[in-house]
């Protein structure tokens, strides 16, 4: 992509920090979707549960990236919470949507956030975008968040749904609460360790963003997980290969159901997803394998 004007919600995340320092790295302006008035120039005033977004802040952009969203894994799942968690993503996103399509000239492209959680548990069956989706909370959840972005795909957008796996990353998201506990020596597995994790390396996260933005070709679900998932006992083995730390400790699956109440059914619960379309579209990962993704983190 040519240098380019770009929005992007989320920024303050993991991912989305992420990704606004490669796109300024690389020369492109990138203006931030904040929630409360702008107080520079790179910001843009939107507030998702009022549907407001300032549009006047994206005349011009050739890209919107949409992340912004309640984290699943950040509360207790109760009834109020799972509220939070599909308002968050469906609200805020046919917001910016309904913004695209007002512009009198749309940007070229909307690259919108989903997950793998569409496709509810797969056990050992390994799916792609293919797949239809699950059943459960969060597949119905993705349903709705990837139909809230129709406004912009009727008005022309190219539009992708980035179906995220679990990203290994040492500053936040699962892995970032899993890195002190392994360190300590208190990490193992969680239930039986048999359940897959389609993991992917933040590095080849905003690569693989990078790239769906730059394939003119690339349009609807798109897998955001490495080539090899693992089991969590997998997982489990190469933290402590990588840290050099025993993991003799077992969260078993009763315990975790107390703990995290319905949230504890995504932790035991196995998806094995695959990244096809990526692969289709010529992307190379940088760090396939899980031991390459733990210490790419470290670094």
């Amino acid at each position: 992509m040519p240098r380019s004007r770009i929005a992007v919600t989320g920024s303050t995340g993991l991912i989305g920090a992420a990704l606004v320092r490669s796109l300024r790295t690389d020369g492109h302006e990138v203006v931030r979707l904040v929630r409360h008035p702008a107080r520079s120039g790179d910001e843009v005033e939107w507030d998702p549960k009022r549907s407001y977004v300032d549009v006047a802040g994206l005349v011009g952009c050739d890209a919107v990236v949409h992340l912004a969203g309640a984290g699943v894994g950040d509360h207790r799942w109760t009834e109020a919470y799972k509220r939070e968690i599909r308002d968050s993503r469906v609200l805020g996103t046919a917001a910016i949507a309904d913004a695209v399509a007002s512009l009198d000239t749309p940007p070229k492209v909307l690259l919108s956030g989903s997950a793998i959680g569409y496709y509810g548990d797969t056990g050992d069956r390994a799916v792609d975008e293919s797949a239809p989706p699950g059943d459960g909370f969060l597949p119905s959840v993705c349903v709705e968040w990837e139909a809230a972005t129709a406004a912009a795909e009727e008005a022309g957008v190219r539009t992708v749904h980035a179906r995220t796996g679990l990203v290994v990353a040492r500053e936040g998201g699962a892995w970032g609460r899993l890195f002190p506990l392994f360190r300590a020596g208190l990490g193992g597995r969680l239930g039986n360790g048999r359940q897959y994790w389609s993991f992917i390396a933040l590095h080849d996260h905003i690569a693989a963003m990078r790239h769906i933005l730059d394939t003119p070709e690339l349009s609807g679900a798109v897998n955001l997980t490495g080539p090899d998932p693992v089991t969590n006992g997998e997982v489990t083995a190469a933290m402590g290969r990588v840290l050099h730390r025993p993991t003799l400790f077992t969260a078993p699956a009763p315990a975790l159901r107390i703990a995290l109440g319905d949230f504890a059914e995504d932790v035991l619960g196995s998806q094995r997803v695959l990244p096809g379309r990526l692969l289709d579209a010529g992307f190379s990962f940088a760090f396939p394998g899980i031991d390459a993704a733990i210490r790419a983190a470290l670094r």
